[in-house]
């Protein structure tokens, strides 16, 4: 497993009083926080599955994907491609399952690359007593086959994912809903993520979240949403914790 390098210029900005390691759950987007997918196999099952179940070329190009999910992924280039609500709606199953055979049937060629600090955020959190979980716009089946491969499995205990549910913020509360059927009813739970729409998703749930510029978007883009927490890396957000102890 690969695990890319520090960034260069450390940045980190949190808000006065919130305390980043001490809530109670945690729910992590994949792509852009845990890890990326260099090898595109994830992005590459799109196209093909929806031809092979419905007949139709469909293209990616145009379509926003990062922070979105795979089913809203899919339903969009549906749409650009002309594919009538009355063809797409009755296979929408059929087209998700050849998404999830075509990944798992290359799960051992996926190139993974894990963002900085992962792993020893992940750790820290867990001595700390916090209940780690997912939450990510990948179809169940293709989120879980990320996070074994990437070895990182044993830290989560539960996920939210997209199946169904193409809207961020409804698969966010519906992770929220599992991680205090767990940790209780009045658990602090905070979202991790990389995008604009991670935190927004958060918000929509009244949820603290931690940004982390490790995806498409800058320390800058992200700080201007205004995360509970700003961070160039979770490596980063480490380092200056343990500075500060």
């Amino acid at each position: 497993m690969l695990t890319s390098p520090p960034t260069n210029e450390a940045r980190v900005a949190i808000e006065p009083g919130f305390a980043w390691d001490a809530q109670d759950a945690y729910l992590f987007d994949i792509d852009g926080t845990l890890l990326r997918d260099t090898g595109r196999i994830h992005m590459d099952s799109f196209v093909p599955s929806i031809r092979r179940v419905t007949g139709f070329e469909v293209t990616l190009e145009g379509i926003p994907v990062h922070g979105s999910t795979d089913t809203a992924i899919l339903g969009e280039a549906c749409r650009q491609a002309g594919i009538p609500a009355e063809i797409l709606e009755p296979q929408l199953g059929a087209i998700l399952e050849a998404m999830r055979q075509a990944v798992a049937e290359q799960r051992s060629e996926m190139k993974l690359l894990l963002m900085p600090g992962v792993e020893d955020a992940l750790r820290h959190l867990t001595r700390k007593g916090a209940l780690l979980g997912v939450a990510t716009g990948n179809l169940e089946t293709i989120g879980w086959i990320k996070i074994e491969e990437a070895g990182l499995r044993e830290w989560f205990r539960f996920g939210g994912f997209s199946d169904r549910f193409p809207v961020r913020a409804e698969l966010i509360a519906q992770a929220a809903r599992k991680g205090r059927e767990l940790a209780g009813a009045e658990a602090r739970v905070c979202v991790v993520g990389d995008t604009p729409r991670d935190i927004e998703a958060a918000r929509a749930n009244f949820l603290s979240v931690i940004a982390v510029a490790t995806g498409k978007f800058s320390f800058d883009e992200l700080l201007r949403h205004q995360p509970e927490v700003c961070a160039t890396s979770l490596a980063d957000l480490l380092a200056l914790t343990r500075t500060a102890l």
